[in-house]
């Protein structure tokens, strides 16, 4: 597996700065585009065309209430598995809206006997969401709330409440000396109005680029400038609706990012632009890249462990058979002969008896070491049973393997061990065998090759036999 890097993640970081500041002229250009349609009304509309319709706007209002309903409960469901704070403040916020909002559609009917207690709970409602909003977005990547705290039912219970009391406090209001004042449904629609331009600010400071937060600034400047044109419109107007209108496109757009959230990961905080995925991306593939390579380094280590005898170091009997197989088969391919050494060390098991296997296992260790030092530029030993070893002596006939035998031979009887106060050395008997003249398989010349050890330990040991 191989990772390759486009050119232009290294030779172009100007057109990719230049094409980044692209991106974030779009996105503002796109926010700011209700406020062109408010520009346009403005100066181009007769402020005193109407279109009142009772009928339409209870319509209207109805079904935002609904939709914020529908919204409310996927953002708590949201939350509720994810425990993210973010999501609490957005479940707070659609469920503020909702039951403050909803009044304003109730009292359509009382639009010319009453209009301040028609007109008030529609600001009202936009201030407690944007309120709501902007405390969501301070606690944007806290930690999560526990189990215990998303399913209290006190504190849900209690925001309730709050809401319920928030409209007899408009219901107040509309019904005060004060309500006619402009400067009323100036405070609360301005204040609806700065708060979300706050939360823009807010986002823009804290640098968050996440593609759902994006969409958030988005959905909040579009309440803004809703506020805006509700300040600058009347009821009825054309400004008026267009407002409304505004307004709904943001909490469109701010439902989309939550229904976003319920499919993918229920969180505003860890979905990724398509560039952070390919970053983390490559990066995974680049973990799994060294992963993949430390187990096949681990494999070939486990291999070697499997072939190798762990006492002396030499390759055990499973390793030195498949070995010999293959040299035999290509013996018989190309006419090559090998000649094959069957080695056993002298009375090892008295020695045992005597000294103590640990002896015993040095005994092997030093053993092990002298044949291989002998056997070269041979490199072949195997150790095939407690002290039998077998060597491979590749494109050896049998002249030429007897004076190795000899050699190892000689080699081990010279090695001398301490045994307590005493020092003793040890033999070896050797048997070998040709390849051809003793069997053409691994399997005979291997018999072979113990035949003849064995006739070397009835001729008295410490000798080798190769006919």
């Amino acid at each position: 597996m191989s990772i390759t890097t486009t050119p232009s993640d290294d030779t172009l970081p100007s057109v990719r700065r230049i094409t980044g500041w692209y991106a974030n002229f779009l996105l503002a250009a796109f926010a700011l585009l209700p406020g062109y349609l408010i520009a346009y009304l403005y100066y181009f509309q007769d402020p005193r065309l109407l279109f009142e319709s009772h009928t339409f706007h209870e319509f209207a209002i109805a079904a935002a209430t609904l939709e914020g309903a529908f919204v409310s409960y996927v953002s708590w469901q949201c939350y509720r598995l994810s425990g993210e704070p973010l999501l609490r403040w957005l479940t707070l916020g659609f469920t503020g809206f909702v039951l403050v909002y909803a009044p304003h559609g109730a009292f359509t009917p009382l639009a010319h006997h009453h209009m301040w207690l028609f007109l008030l709970y529609g600001p009202a409602s936009r201030l407690v969401m944007a309120i709501l909003l902007f405390i969501g977005l301070l606690s944007y990547e806290a930690r999560t709330d526990s189990v215990d705290r998303r399913a209290d039912r006190w504190l849900w219970g209690m925001w309730m409440v709050a809401f319920v009391v928030v409209d007899l406090l408009v219901a107040v209001l509309a019904n005060s000396a004060i309500a006619g004042s402009l400067a009323v449904r100036l405070s609360l629609e301005g204040g609806a109005m700065a708060i979300s331009l706050l939360n823009v600010a807010c986002l823009v400071a804290r640098r968050i680029h996440s593609p759902l937060m994006q969409i958030f600034g988005i959905s909040v400047m579009a309440f803004a400038l809703s506020s805006l044109a509700f300040i600058l419109g009347k009821p009825w107007n054309h400004m008026w609706w267009l407002a409304h209108a505004i307004f709904a496109g943001g909490f469109f757009l701010l439902s989309y990012g939550i229904v976003q959230a319920f499919h993918t990961t229920r969180s505003f905080s860890t979905i990724y632009s398509q560039a952070d995925l390919l970053a983390r991306l490559q990066q995974e593939m680049t973990r799994t890249e060294g992963a993949l390579q430390e187990l096949q380094r681990s494999n070939q280590k486990l291999e070697s462990l499997a072939a190798v005898d762990p006492l002396t170091g030499a390759t055990n009997r499973r390793a030195f058979v498949e070995r010999l197989e293959a040299e035999a088969g290509a013996a018989r391919r190309g006419g090559t002969a090998f000649s094959l050494l069957a080695l056993d060390i002298d009375n090892l098991q008295r020695i045992n008896e005597r000294f103590g296997e640990r002896k015993g296992d040095e005994i092997l260790k030093a053993v092990t070491t002298s044949c291989m030092e002998a056997m070269r530029p041979y490199q072949g030993l195997a150790r095939v049973g407690g002290g039998e070893f077998m060597a491979m002596l590749p494109h050896a006939a049998l002249d030429t393997a007897l004076m190795v035998g000899e050699r190892i031979r000689t080699s081990i009887q010279s090695l001398h061990f301490e045994g307590g106060v005493e020092r003793f050395s040890v033999t070896a008997s050797v048997g070998i065998a040709q390849f051809g003249p003793d069997g053409t398989t691994g399997d005979t010349v291997m018999r072979t090759a113990d035949e003849r050890l064995k006739r070397a330990k009835t001729h008295g040991r410490n000798c080798v036999i190769a006919v």
